[in-house]
């Protein structure tokens, strides 16, 4: 099963997203453009797909325009406000307009689909603003203030534009992915021209068929290069050459997680507040300590099929990676599935050994594999140091779990033909999803999409994620295309 999303499991329109860009607001992170010319200010279409980060406290801006003097006097933009509302926004010396939706954003396992469509010419002020969110207008406000006829905006100017932060000042960045956006200069289109409702009435993308006008761009975020041109991040494919330029963004964070194939992350659902932290697009998580053995599931469970992941130690002090049951607390506690018996992760501490199946790492000595819970093999691994990749195959079909360290399976363990495995608790009901936890330390987890350097590139069988390590054969990435299929 997957945790519910707007994004349903096999997301089939006919048409696929390939790329997106993940921005990390800790690294201040933008794209930039300044048009040559005016195009049209007054009538325009935004239309971008978002994953949002969780637990982002500031305004997460999609597109931002000022006036280019640098005071921060005259700017306009569109974001996601702090009580996760679509929200926009303009001053000119005083406020000019402000559009919030009421709607709430608040899924971080989905995809949304974000239409902002302006003609400020028209006759009435209802029309002159209209936001959609996954194809259905938005008709119901929280705060409600339509700009005057024939009003003017800063986007399409000749001034900055921004995508991933405030306007004119470095505060208020994106935190989370973007995918397929597009901004067409000179109409008021609707979700109709980019999206459908396909025969499960859930919203899925199609292709944009029509033209983009004079500063009108699409940004499929293909392209891994840091310059403004068509080798760029933010290269422009609309046939416009509108290209963006790129500030703290690397190649890194062109992912493939994209609405029409969604990546399991961290889910911060259950996440210990202040004490257990996301961030790089809910896949790293840092425990400052007074986490109390916290940790996060992933926003996918699975009760069958064979799947693959891998999660770096960044600092391996007290770290717990692996799997875990969905109906266990994000200490591990657990008593719904009868012994507790839920845990099947990397850790070594003594202080805590509830529930535990598991790969165990600590800073008090050796690394050993979870006591009473773990079934099958030897219980003895090595340490793990800061920056070891741990790689987990997880059997759901037969019952077993594998772990490895940088690309040797401990206890001899084959998951290929199943040999040397570690046996799950057969009373386990729930649905079991990634795991990482600790009382200290920081791991990045990769289900496909990483946020730390790969030296050598392996996808599975059907051509998705990219892993440090060959994925074991029959063993498949978390995504919502392997689901569709073995899930």
């Amino acid at each position: 099963m997957v945790v519910p999303t707007i994004m349903p499991a096999n997301s089939v329109s006919g048409y696929d997203i390939d790329n997106s860009l993940r921005f990390n607001n800790d690294d201040s992170a933008r794209l930039t453009f300044t048009p040559s010319s005016a195009g049209n200010r007054r009538t325009f279409t935004v239309s971008v797909w978002v994953k949002l980060q969780a637990g982002t406290t500031g305004e997460r801006c999609f597109l931002a325009a000022d006036d280019g003097t640098g005071g921060n006097n005259n700017f306009h933009y569109m974001a996601i406000n702090p009580a996760d509302r679509l929200h926009l926004y303009m001053y000119e010396g005083a406020e000019e307009y402000v559009l919030t939706g009421s709607p709430l954003l608040r899924d971080p396992s989905a995809w949304y689909h974000l239409v902002v469509a302006f003609d400020t010419t028209q006759g009435t002020d209802t029309n002159r603003i209209k936001m959609y969110i996954n194809g259905s207008q938005v008709t119901s406000f929280s705060t409600t203030n339509y700009p005057s006829q024939n009003h003017q905006t800063r986007y399409n100017n000749n001034n900055a534009q921004r995508i991933g932060s405030y306007p004119d000042q470095d505060q208020s960045y994106f935190d989370g992915y973007m995918a397929e956006y597009h901004l067409v200069d000179g109409q008021q289109l609707t979700p109709s021209d980019f999206g459908k409702f396909d025969n499960n009435n859930e919203w899925v993308p199609i292709k944009y068929e029509g033209s983009y006008g004079t500063n009108g761009f699409y940004l499929e975020f293909k392209q891994t290069g840091t310059d403004a041109d068509a080798s760029g991040i933010g290269a422009d494919t609309s046939g416009n050459g509108n290209h963006w330029a790129v500030t703290n963004l690397a190649a890194i964070d062109v992912t493939t997680d994209t609405p029409t194939n969604n990546f399991c992350t961290f889910s911060p659902l259950q996440r210990t507040t202040g004490a257990v932290v996301l961030s790089e697009g809910n896949t790293l998580i840092t425990m400052d300590g007074a986490a109390n053995y916290s940790g996060q599931h992933g926003t996918i469970g699975v009760s069958n099929g064979k799947w693959y992941w891998e999660m770096k130690a960044l600092d391996s002090s007290v770290v717990m990676i692996g799997a875990l049951t969905l109906n266990s607390t994000p200490r591990g506690d657990n008593t719904s599935d009868g012994s507790g018996n839920g845990m099947y992760y990397y850790y070594a501490n003594t202080h805590y050994q509830q529930n535990e199946t598991t790969i165990r790492k600590s800073d008090a000595g050796n690394g050993s594999l979870g006591n009473s819970a773990v079934s099958g093999g030897s219980n003895s691994v090595d340490n793990l140091a800061d920056d070891d990749i741990v790689q987990i195959a997880l059997d759901m079909d037969n019952n077993k779990i594998y772990f490895g360290v940088n690309g040797t399976f401990v206890n001899s363990s084959n998951p290929a033909n199943g040999t040397n495995s570690f046996t799950l608790h057969t009373d386990v009901s729930n649905p079991v999803s990634p795991y990482a936890g600790a009382d200290g330390g920081q791991v990045s987890a990769n289900f496909g999409q990483p946020s730390f350097a790969i030296s050598s590139s392996n996808a599975d069988a059907n051509g998705h994620g990219n892993f440090e390590y060959a994925v074991p054969s029959g063993y498949f990435a978390l995504c919502t295309k392997n689901l569709a299929e073995f899930g």
